[in-house]
């Protein structure tokens, strides 16, 4: 992909779900970002970090079009290539996403973009899920349970950070409302 000369040319990393309250990696920067062209979507079953292939659960990808605002984070040079490596054994576990590389704009400093590291949902991958009405979310979400932990967890918490850094995710927000809500305690048990 060729980028223009207004594009920053260090070494970013565009964080959209749990790299943003979970980076994993040592960085020398973190800023408020837009990506443009990609929008944040619960799109990928998870088989692995949050769920498995008999009970799958659900994780955020990168989808086509809109608009997506996260964090990114700057890496020294001389942890790159440790970083691709963890990044990789990390996000690529069934290979559903494609990297790729993206121009981000940083938050506070207008007109500064940089040239980032992305993780894109691949759509021609089994694991690639869709636009899924709500109810199906939240069924997937709650079942889904993996080697990361519950799927409500992370979902919840990419809600908390998403918030902390001041917008809102209108369909995340919704989901995390019946992960809170009167819909996820258990029924109470009646003595027959």
């Amino acid at each position: 992909m060729a980028m223009d000369s207004s594009v920053d040319e260090q070494h970013w990393v565009f964080a959209y779900g749990s790299l943003m309250w979970r980076p994993g990696f040592a960085f020398a920067e973190r800023a408020s970002a837009r990506l443009i062209g990609l929008h944040r979507a619960l799109c990928v079953y998870s088989f692995v970090h949050r769920g498995t292939p008999e009970k799958p659960g659900l994780v955020l990808g990168l989808d086509r079009g809109g608009a997506c605002r996260g964090i990114a984070y700057r890496i020294e040079r001389t942890a790159w290539t440790e970083t691709v490596a963890y990044l990789r054994e990390r996000e690529q576990v069934t290979q559903v996403y494609r990297e790729s590389w993206r121009a981000v704009t940083l938050a506070g400093e207008p007109g500064r973009r940089v040239r980032a590291l992305v993780y894109v949902v691949d759509r021609s991958h089994p694991q690639y899920a869709g636009r899924l009405d709500i109810d199906q979310q939240l069924h997937l979400v709650r079942q889904g349970h993996g080697h990361s932990g519950a799927n409500r967890d992370y979902v919840l918490a990419t809600v908390s950070e998403i918030e902390a850094q001041g917008f809102r995710d209108a369909d995340l927000h919704l989901l995390a409302q019946r992960l809170k809500g009167a819909h996820d305690t258990p029924a109470p048990l009646v003595k027959a």
